[in-house]
């Protein structure tokens, strides 16, 4: 068995996620190298939510008997808990919505209704990068055609990392919003948040921070962060699907106006007019996603109780591993870093001239679950001549003997197509 420094205790991790223990064609075991989709959800949160269900179910803010506070508790009682996990200023500075592409809505529709100085118009220019999830390009286009406002962007090198060399040409004195991906969900590329954040604020523009793939591998702390907005989602970091998180703030909650409006979010409400709630129920309309907050909390005391330091740690030295094993298969091209150093644990490649989506069917037959496609990440696979990638992609409890196992695999691929 390779043994590398700095791994948890995978053997014991493992024992915590039932579905790691899966049998599947012809008595392969599963082997889940998915987890820049979604990650795997532990013992520790399904038995919580199990029990929330169970002995605790009700609607929250609005009810005075037992089961309405007790639902109420845990779920505010998360939200400290994930305000405590990013080193939150304050726990109103924490929105729960349903995923990170509605916490990215929500800033783009916000500042597209709101006044001076924060309103995003044809006189104004909005910056993303080529390397952005869908879910941080669509919402800015989207503005862009309904405001007139300019849409730019940061271009890649050939090595994978943003071209920064325009950076005072691309963010200027037009620039209102900064918008980018802390770690690129396809290549892994982890970007140099403190060159752009620095000249956003030179030129006074907010920076919002899509940190879906940072949040569940490595420690996220807002405040040294220095952006204005940070979005992440939960079923990415051992929680459930349906729950993500829009950090923004205190005084910009307080001065943008709401995206949705119903229930809760309200202070008062005649026909003529409302007003609303302070932030955070001021962008919480209607029943919330109670027990996906209840179960984000969980998943946050798990993480927790490990050490993000300590899964980060782990992770870079599978990572590390996999990118020199990969490396060793003939004809397979990693698309992004090819070196473990200022990447996360998302590997992409292709194989020859096998189509991944081939290439991900065969793995699967031996059992291995990868991500195969342009992974919402179109742009990237436009911008290196490709017409998609596999992706492997690493969590806490990924070993390296399944790193051997993705790299037999392929050379069974190879194999398979001549």
């Amino acid at each position: 068995m390779t043994q590398l420094p700095g791994l948890l205790d995978t053997e014991a991790i493992r024992k915590d996620f039932p579905i790691l223990d899966r049998v599947l064609h012809d008595g392969k075991k599963l082997v889940y190298l998915d987890n820049a989709a979604t990650s795997q959800t532990p013992r520790q949160v399904l038995d919580v939510l199990t029990e929330y269900y169970e002995q605790h179910n009700a609607n929250v803010h609005r009810g005075v008997h037992v089961l309405a506070e007790e639902a109420t508790a845990l779920y505010e009682g998360a939200r400290d808990k994930v305000a405590e996990f990013i080193n939150a200023p304050s726990r109103n500075e924490v929105i729960f919505t349903k995923n990170a592409s509605e916490s990215l809505n929500l800033v783009a529709n916000m500042l597209g209704w709101a006044d001076e100085p924060y309103r995003v118009d044809s006189d104004t220019e909005i910056v993303i990068t080529e390397m952005e999830h869908h879910s941080n390009i669509v919402p800015w286009q989207l503005l862009a055609q309904r405001t007139g406002a300019k849409l730019k962007w940061f271009g890649l090198t050939d090595d994978g990392r943003l071209d920064l060399s325009n950076i005072d040409e691309i963010i200027n004195e037009k620039t209102k919003i900064v918008s980018f991906t802390l770690v690129s969900n396809i290549m892994g590329t982890v970007n140099p948040v403190e060159a752009i954040v620095r000249r956003a604020q030179e030129v006074g523009a907010l920076v919002c921070i899509d940190a879906s793939q940072a949040a569940p591998h490595m420690p996220l702390d807002v405040q040294a962060l220095q952006a204005d907005f940070v979005a992440f989602t939960g079923h990415k970091m051992c929680g459930p699907t349906g729950i993500g998180v829009l950090w923004g703030r205190q005084e910009l909650l307080e001065d943008l106006p709401p995206f949705l409006g119903g229930g809760e979010m309200i202070e008062t409400v005649s026909m003529h007019s409302s007003t609303y709630a302070p932030a955070p129920h001021k962008f919480e309309a209607g029943t919330p996603p109670i027990s996906q907050a209840i179960g984000l909390g969980a998943a946050v005391d798990y993480l927790t109780s490990i050490g993000m330091d300590k899964i980060a740690q782990h992770e870079h030295a599978i990572t590390e591993y996999a990118v020199k094993r990969l490396q060793e298969v003939p004809d397979l091209r990693i698309i992004g870093p090819t070196t473990a150093e200022d990447r996360g644990a998302a590997i992409s490649f292709t194989l020859g001239d096998i189509h991944p989506h081939d290439v991900g069917q065969v793995l699967d037959e031996q059992g291995i679950a990868v991500r195969v496609g342009h992974h919402c990440a179109r742009p990237v696979c436009l911008r290196y001549g490709i017409p998609a990638t596999t992706r492997a992609s690493f969590y806490l409890y990924s070993t390296p003997a399944e790193v051997d196992a993705l790299v037999e695999g392929l050379e069974h691929v190879r194999n398979f197509f001549g």
